[in-house]
């Protein structure tokens, strides 16, 4: 389930056994992950689907994530994951980002997305059509 929260938008999900270490805690990485989900689940909202960048040449790359880890999610957890286009420039994207588990924050940062040649990896603007759905 996907929901916006003033102008944010919000992804709905479980805490599986799989997302934990031995102490039924989520693993700190898969926070990562599920901020991918939020992220990518946001621009599918706005009419944009990845492989429409990767026939174009392109792809999106994470290029910087600061995270800030405030409290532990466990087994069983329904989280929502937030996320929220706070910059747009010609070949990146920087999203703000929250795990929540009801009113309590658990994670927020900032990812920065690049768009990136296919063949060179070196940065590249978004084709207008798709930057026009991003902004």
């Amino acid at each position: 389930m996907s929901v916006v929260i003033q102008n944010e938008f919000s992804f709905t999900m479980r805490v599986y056994i799989e997302d934990t270490d031995a102490g039924k805690i989520v693993y700190y990485v898969n926070y990562l992950k599920f901020m991918e989900r939020a992220r990518t689940e946001l621009l599918r909202e706005k009419g944009f689907h990845k492989p429409a960048i990767i026939e174009e040449g392109m792809l999106m790359v994470v290029a910087s994530v600061n995270v800030d880890y405030k409290k532990s999610a466990k087994l069983d957890d329904e989280l929502i994951v937030t996320a929220k286009i706070i910059k747009s420039a010609r070949s990146y994207l920087v999203f703000e980002q929250r795990v929540l588990c009801g009113a309590h924050c658990l994670a927020e940062g900032q990812i920065k997305v690049a768009c990136v040649d296919q063949e060179t990896l070196r940065p590249c603007a978004f084709p207008v059509r798709i930057a026009k759905l991003l902004n």
